[in-house]
């Protein structure tokens, strides 16, 4: 999303390079692109983790792309905040989340289009753009956002843990207009927390409160 501020620090970086070492190889094994989901609640690091990824697999000299579930809302930020106030059921995924066309945009990816067309949120502009992505040389695309641990086709999704309470100083940095003041936001983060509590049950790689990369075993035999 145009205007979002993604400040990567060394607890976000260590994280990250934890993940990358334990997905190397499948990313490497598959032959086609790997796709990576990174959820969690608003401002507990995803947009952080997400882009320390894309930067520690670039060492590795594997290009990656990174879609942000933010550019898939229905409306542009000012007009879905003013839905919600309105609506008490405008909230959610595949209600207020265009989930179907990420999938769609991700499935795209998959089966080898060299190009594709998705939605671009301009924050301060309060617009939503059509950006063309060229998938030339792209090996990961990592999907961020609330929702993205319930996508289809992804080959690993990851968690982190950290609750909207833990995450003001996050938000504050964040600067999206008043959210961090707003009584209503944090009734919308609350509920947020509610709707997504079982999600870290879905994935592959925890990372805790304390950005401890935790890496689940499933005890079902393969």
């Amino acid at each position: 999303m145009k205007g979002d501020i993604v400040i990567v620090r060394a607890h976000h970086k260590k994280a990250a390079h934890e993940i990358v070492l334990l997905i190397l190889n499948k990313i490497r094994e598959k032959d086609r692109i790997f796709t990576i989901a990174v959820g969690g609640e608003s401002g507990c690091g995803k947009s952080e983790i997400s882009l320390a990824v894309a930067n520690d697999l670039l060492k590795q000299g594997i290009k990656s792309i990174i879609f942000g579930q933010d550019d898939y809302f229905h409306l542009p930020p000012k007009l879905n905040s003013e839905k919600r106030r309105r609506d008490p059921d405008w909230l959610g995924p595949h209600i207020e989340v265009n989930l179907d066309l990420l999938k769609e945009n991700l499935t795209e990816a998959i089966l080898g289009q060299s190009e594709i067309k998705k939605p671009l949120i301009d924050y301060d502009a309060n617009t939503i753009e059509t950006q063309t992505v060229n998938l030339r040389g792209v090996k990961v695309i990592i999907a961020e956002g609330t929702y993205t641990s319930l996508l289809r086709n992804i080959d690993a999704r990851i968690f982190i843990t950290r609750s909207w309470l833990l995450t003001l100083d996050d938000r504050k940095k964040r600067k999206r207009g008043n959210e961090v003041s707003d009584p209503f936001t944090e009734q919308i983060l609350a509920m947020e927390h509610k709707i997504i509590a079982g999600h870290r049950y879905l994935a592959d790689i925890i990372v805790n409160d304390d950005y401890e990369v935790i890496q689940v075993v499933s005890d079902v035999p393969v």
